[in-house]
């Protein structure tokens, strides 16, 4: 909105057009309260829609999901020139199954026919299904890890790939051209399912996905002892069922769920911040794992394309980081596939700028060539892809991001929980088996290629003011600030320029090394959250040196950005 009396124009035009729960929480809002929820228009991006439930134009509702599914439909209609279907998903967060209906809703009033999923599944299962059936899109109702006020809608394209920049620039036009009251069309539910137009996917597609799952084995003949003890927890989340079903139908069937984690619960009462990546959420099932004694705790998070794990290391656990998860991951594949012979000529690695530097090294021992993407797991789809029209699918090997996002087959074009708990397991049962830890297997890695060290730090900017102040941070790195400290910065690429054939990312990477330790640091703020993040990676001969050298880079980074206003906090990972 322009300024302040076309917040309040607007909330009274939702006062007038608005039911039910949100017009009476409408009427509950203070002067602040409406000035925060109308002063924008919620951003649509390359992962779509992200915001706090509520009312108003920059929450997340019944209204701004339809708003945005009537978009998408202008879009797909004048891309298509004709009539498409859609796939329609959604998590177990808060008003994710209203939202998916919405959605439904729309499509189906402009004659596009759904095929919606009978109950919550994963969003890799969106993703699957878009292209097991045809459709020309697909979208999935969640926020991802995010706490329990947020909840999201997230587009997928016909190739099963999250949007592109340039569609999502396209499908916001089409959104801006629209009245939230007057422009949309809707039909009941109801009346959608009996015309025809909404339509329950059956379980044979379930089943098709949950095969190509169970297929991603690295085994090849040789024997592991499954009757490891393994907790797992879903967060509260879509989880539950498909993990436990192919955990147990491949043979993993010492398996105990965390109770107070196993049903879907879109408060997250037990872990506010329902993602792997938080101590915190991992918590409890650490308590169980240290009543049983189990070897072993996965978690993935609400909509089950996040993992992450903890290990027994003596009388304790530890918790790996996602490089670090990665980083054993890509050894075993390349090292089960090398000794089998299974190994491609041209194998591909796939991973992030933001991601471990190590593992370029651990694929080039392997022979793999390793493809750096953006950060964002859709470009890493959209690699799998390229491979795919080249003929040349079977040649991907592994892929994943630090944000403990992991994918082994090209059956999807997104990360997958279901696959990596499987993976993880298999691998974690094959060297234990052979009476080696993970924390073992792990300090042979860094023996052989070297020590890396990834840290992440996050600053947070609320309010409506918060991005204006994140993009004056990005300019001052621009200015080309001696961030690196004493250490030779070598490469300083800002991929808003489009480098390396990859999309314009408003992005920042110094890269820096001398004979002692090299490494990036790298600068971005968030696509779905308003915080500023921070990547430091440092490759030395040992752990103590590159401690050294991170805590020095991050004291400078802190220095620059601690001397502006309106920032809040600053989280490590």
């Amino acid at each position: 909105m322009e300024s302040k009396d076309d917040c309040f124009a607007e909330y009274e035009r939702w006062l007038n057009h608005t039911r039910d729960d949100v017009l009476a929480e409408l009427k509950d809002m203070d002067d602040a309260a409406i000035e925060d929820a109308f002063y924008r228009e919620l951003s649509f991006g390359t992962g779509g829609l992200r915001g706090s439930i509520g009312p108003g134009t920059n929450r997340m509702n019944v209204y701004v999901v339809a708003k945005a599914s009537q978009g998408l439909v202008d879009y797909l209609l004048k891309k298509e020139g004709g009539t498409t279907s859609v796939v329609v998903g959604y998590d177990s967060r808060i008003k994710s199954d209203v939202f998916a209906r919405t959605v439904a809703c729309v499509f189906a009033a402009n004659g596009i026919c759904v095929h919606m999923f009978q109950d919550i599944f994963p969003v890799p299962g969106v993703s699957y299904a878009v292209r097991y059936l045809r459709a020309s899109a697909g979208v999935m109702i969640t926020a991802s890890h995010n706490s329990s006020k947020y909840n999201g809608y997230k587009v997928y394209g016909a190739d099963g790939c999250q949007i592109t920049t340039e569609v999502a620039r396209d499908v916001y036009a089409c959104i801006e051209n629209l009245d939230v009251f007057n422009d949309v069309k809707q039909i009941e539910f109801d009346k959608g399912v009996e015309a025809g137009l909404i339509r329950y996917i059956d379980s044979d597609l379930v089943d098709s996905y949950l095969d190509e799952v169970r297929a991603q084995c690295f085994l090849y003949g040789d024997e592991i002892n499954r009757d490891v003890a393994i907790v797992y927890s879903p967060l509260n989340g879509t989880g539950l069922e498909p993990v436990c079903k192919v955990l147990s139908e491949v043979g993993f069937t010492n398996v105990t769920v965390v109770e107070e984690q196993r049903n879907p619960d879109g408060r997250f009462p037990t872990c506010p911040k329902p993602n792997p990546e938080e101590s915190e959420a991992m918590e409890l099932g650490l308590s169980y794992c240290r009543k049983m004694g189990a070897d072993l705790l996965i978690a993935t998070d609400p909509d089950c394309d996040r993992v992450g794990i903890a290990v027994r290391e003596h009388d304790s656990y530890r918790l790996l980081t996602a490089n670090e998860t990665g980083i054993l991951l890509l050894d075993y594949i390349c090292s089960q596939k090398k000794k089998h012979g299974k190994l491609p000529r041209n194998g591909v690695f796939l991973k992030t700028i933001v991601t471990n530097d190590l593992a370029e090294k651990i694929a080039l021992h392997y022979g793999v060539k390793t493809i750096n993407t953006l950060t964002g797991f859709k470009y890493i789809g959209e690699q799998i892809g390229s491979l795919e029209r080249e003929g040349c699918e079977s040649d991907f090997v592994f892929g994943f991001e630090e944000s403990f996002g992991y994918l082994t087959g090209t059956y999807v074009r997104d990360k997958d929980g279901v696959n990596a708990t499987v993976v993880i397991c298999e691998m974690f049962a094959y060297y234990k088996t052979r009476g080696i830890s993970l924390i073992e297997k792990l300090e042979d890695v860094y023996h052989r290629f070297g020590y890396c060290l990834n840290t992440q730090y996050s600053y947070e900017f609320p309010g409506s003011t918060g991005m204006h102040r994140m993009a004056e941070i990005m300019t001052l790195f621009r200015k080309g600030v001696e961030i690196i400290d004493v250490y030779r910065v070598s490469r300083t690429d800002d991929f808003s320029q489009g480098l390396y054939n990859l999309p314009k990312s408003n992005v920042i990477k110094y890269s820096f090394g001398d004979m002692d330790v090299s490494g990036s640091l790298v600068v971005r703020p968030s696509g779905t959250e308003p915080k500023l993040k921070i990547y430091i990676s440092v490759l030395a001969d040992n752990q103590i040196y590159a401690e050294r050298v991170e805590r020095r880079i991050n004291q400078r980074v802190c220095d620059l950005i601690n001397n502006e206003e309106s920032i809040i906090g600053v989280r490590k990972r």
